[in-house]
């Protein structure tokens, strides 16, 4: 058995991790042509969705899940508003 530390912890947690470097990178490289082949059948270019894309849209859930809490388990009624 081999001892916990954080390489460890990451074997365990991780799927690509446990199958080594060149595994990843098949995998990696198949995601980057599903999407090659997706925008060419569709004639579409490929849009960047900029650096802050997730950022923002881990912010947009955070706020439903915190409005939703407030209004179905603690009874109030919320207004969200932009600060300026």
């Amino acid at each position: 058995m081999l001892p916990r530390n954080k390489t460890n912890d990451l074997q365990q947690s991780h799927p690509l991790a446990r199958k080594g470097r060149k595994r990843a990178a098949i995998v990696v490289a198949h995601a980057m042509l599903r999407i090659a082949f997706y925008l060419l059948t569709r004639k579409e270019m490929y849009v960047d969705l900029g650096e802050e894309y997730f950022d923002k849209q881990k912010q947009v859930s955070i706020v439903r899940h915190s409005v939703r809490r407030l209004e179905s388990f603690l009874g109030y009624t919320v207004t969200i508003t932009e600060a300026s």
